[in-house]
């Protein structure tokens, strides 16, 4: 895969007072801001461009990552304005920026030691999702996978999605059948979550996925974000 996305449009509104001057993405853990340890793995995975979307504080993104050259990428921004588009709606504004073929999506807020080069690079279905084990703060999952490596949106053993998965354009052909008239849809730039097109296409057995049993963590609060910096610590 040669193109990757960052979602990195948030208003980091729990990490507040944090993200009032800074994008959460941009917050420094283990010496360097959290969007760089994406880019570092995914250069290291073969990775040639990534686009991130930008919103709050966007001018901040180009100001402290400049073009990727330094990790041997090529970086394109996709400004949502002052209202982010949801992660559906950001990646239906930043396909055409990533290529035709299957594309890294990663949330630009989790940190996790996984190896992107062993994501596929060809999904079978529709996308294929990094699974974790539920954390303390969403203890029920999203998900369940059975053995067969399908994702399911139902199931006695449920996993939380990590926020890193492999994308084919093809699932947000249909969207607004899926999407219909919710809030933000119409829209310009409509707006609009990801997750019910993935629910539409689980129902259909195209999501594979896999569980993930490395370290991940999902910075959500500043709680979260001093932890994540002892445990790198050690």
């Amino acid at each position: 895969m040669k193109h990757a996305l960052i979602f990195a449009a948030g208003l980091g509104e729990r990490m507040r007072p944090l993200t009032d001057y800074t994008p959460k993405p941009l917050l420094k853990v283990g010496g360097k801001p959290l969007i760089v340890w994406h880019l570092e793995k995914l250069a290291t995975a073969g990775v040639h461009y990534v686009v991130i979307n930008t919103s709050h504080l966007a001018e901040q993104f180009p100001d402290t990552l400049g073009d990727g050259s330094r990790w041997g990428l090529r970086i394109r921004y996709a400004y949502e304005g002052t209202t982010p588009l949801e992660t559906g709606g950001g990646m239906l504004n930043a396909l055409p920026l990533l290529g035709s073929e299957p594309f890294i999506a990663v949330n630009g807020d989790i940190w996790c030691d996984a190896d992107f080069a062993a994501l596929p690079s060809e999904p079978t279905g529709l996308a294929h999702l990094l699974l974790v084990d539920n954390p303390v703060q969403h203890p029920h999952g999203d998900f369940a996978l059975d053995a067969q490596g399908i994702v399911h949106d139902e199931g006695d053993t449920r996993l939380t999605f990590s926020g890193i998965g492999v994308y084919r354009h093809e699932l947000l052909r249909n969207w607004r059948d899926v999407i219909g008239t919710a809030a933000g849809a119409e829209a310009k730039p409509p707006r609009f979550r990801l997750v019910p097109l993935l629910r539409a296409a689980m129902a259909g057995s195209a999501i594979s996925g896999n569980h993930y049993h490395g370290a991940w963590t999902d910075v959500g609060t500043p709680e979260r974000l001093a932890q994540l910096e002892t445990a790198l610590r050690k």
